[in-house]
């Protein structure tokens, strides 16, 4: 059990972990602190959506380390967790509640809908089994040996009222006698009911004191996972007609992405006084700077230029707002099925991680996205991908057409590789948006930020 503050050696405590993970001892932390202060200092969308939590979420994850909210849960989950295996399951948990307390259950019941648990009665049409005032003790026990042995739930939650507080081994008999399997059994007692805790404490029973700690502890539970399986990876090459050190401007930054196996738009770099390009119009054109890392919130972009005439007036408007930027970059203009942010991180505690999310100026509003530790595989991409509700139209959701999701699992992985250049140079590195199209995806807007 790991009480932390902060962590200042990851590839230590992961490999601790690791190590715990093949002997069959579970390690399960409590992380203090949830806030989003340090987002105020990232530099990128991907900075700012990956921040130390969720970096730390994709950490734990990655290593096998079970993550728990709250402390009184990592106090009493052990039991829980005791010479069990990471269920590794592919889709939501369901929990069978058996219950003598109506109200008691529902604050359970009601917190687990919270982490995305079902709540399965076999055989039932409601989604508790009441047995309130109802069932003997063996009537009690049958019912939990018969959910443990069910294939339609994953763990059982038994929840005693009143009685565990005055007839404590009356209370928790049927509990102790019920028959024990690799399924978790957890209690929760309500009200408060110290005897009764104890008695199940001997027992090795994971019994809880509050539904928040309960919930919080099976969410745990089901989230679990074994470590993730490494393979050696060749190391990436640096293009060599770009600095290892300063700023990017996005010019440079989509010839980086192009070397790691991106498609990226085709685009010029128009100097003045003329602005000349072959782009075909339509056209978007973009203030071009190393220091311009947000180019909508500046009014440094503007899209859908038809022709010539208008592309010198709008240049001469964007460029008399950002008066540092002299070069204009124009792009093709693209259009596909979806936009999606591709990211790379490179973090301080954990390391290099990849990201995929609904893409868009509204990336951090969305907060839609999901998080690995890099470098990524193509497959493990596309299982990010299976996990982002703003993605779904390109896998094809209720019938519309379909996208290119095996290319935007390769541009994820590609960029993710920046984890393999020697040194590590890059401090976050971000396709927003990276246009998902039927066939193929494309990079339009890129940023990438160098250490310093």
């Amino acid at each position: 059990l790991l009480f932390l503050e902060t962590i200042r050696d990851g590839a230590g405590l992961a490999a601790a972990a690791r190590k715990a993970h093949a002997a069959g001892k579970p390690v399960v932390a409590y992380k203090l602190g949830r806030s989003r202060l340090g987002a105020a200092l990232a530099r990128s969308h991907t900075g700012a959506l990956a921040g130390e939590d969720a970096a730390l979420d994709a950490y734990f994850r990655d290593c096998g380390i079970v993550r728990v909210d709250l402390l009184e849960t990592l106090i009493e989950i052990a039991p829980l967790l005791a010479g069990r295996t990471p269920p590794n399951l592919p889709r939501a948990a369901r929990v069978a509640v058996v219950t003598t307390t109506g109200g008691g259950a529902a604050s359970v019941v009601d917190r687990l809908g919270v982490f995305g648990i079902e709540t399965v009665a076999p055989d039932s049409k409601s989604p508790i089994i009441d047995l309130t005032m109802t069932a003997t003790a063996e009537q009690y026990t049958a019912a939990l040996d018969d959910l443990l042995a069910s294939p339609q739930c994953d763990g059982v939650l038994a929840v005693v009222g009143s009685s565990a507080q005055f007839h404590p081994q009356l209370a928790v008999e049927p509990i102790v006698r019920s028959k024990k399997n690799a399924k978790p059994l957890a209690v929760f007692l309500t009200p408060h009911a110290e005897r009764s805790l104890a008695l199940l404490a001997e027992r090795g029973i994971a019994a809880f004191r509050t539904p928040e700690a309960c919930a919080d502890a099976l969410a745990a539970t089901f989230a679990w996972r074994s470590p993730r399986t490494r393979t050696a990876a060749a190391s990436t090459e640096w293009p060599t007609d770009l600095p290892r050190r300063g700023g990017l401007d996005e010019a440079q930054a989509l010839v980086l992405f192009a070397s790691l196996g991106i498609p990226v738009v085709e685009h010029a770099i128009a100097q003045p006084p003329g602005y000349a390009h072959a782009i075909p119009y339509p056209v978007a054109a973009k203030a071009l700077s190393a220091e311009l890392l947000h180019k909508t919130e500046a009014g440094a972009v503007c899209l859908g230029i038809a022709d010539r005439a208008e592309l010198d007036r709008e240049v001469s408007a964007m460029l008399a707002r950002v008066p540092a930027a002299r070069l204009v970059l124009v792009q093709k203009m693209e259009s596909g099925l979806a936009e999606a942010i591709v990211g790379y991180r490179d973090d301080p505690v954990v390391g290099p991680i990849a990201l995929v999310g609904a893409g868009g100026a509204l990336a951090e509003i969305y907060k839609d996205y999901a998080l690995r530790l890099a470098p990524v595989s193509e497959e493990e991409a596309e299982e990010m991908i299976e996990r982002v509700k703003g993605l779904a139209m390109v896998r094809g959701y209720r019938g519309l057409p379909r996208g290119d999701v095996r290319a935007l699992a390769q541009a994820v992985a590609a960029l993710s590789r920046l984890a393999l250049v020697s040194g590590r140079p890059v401090a976050e590195g971000e396709i927003n948006p990276l246009i998902v199209k039927r066939e193929g995806v494309v990079a339009v807007d890129g940023l990438v930020v160098m250490k310093e």
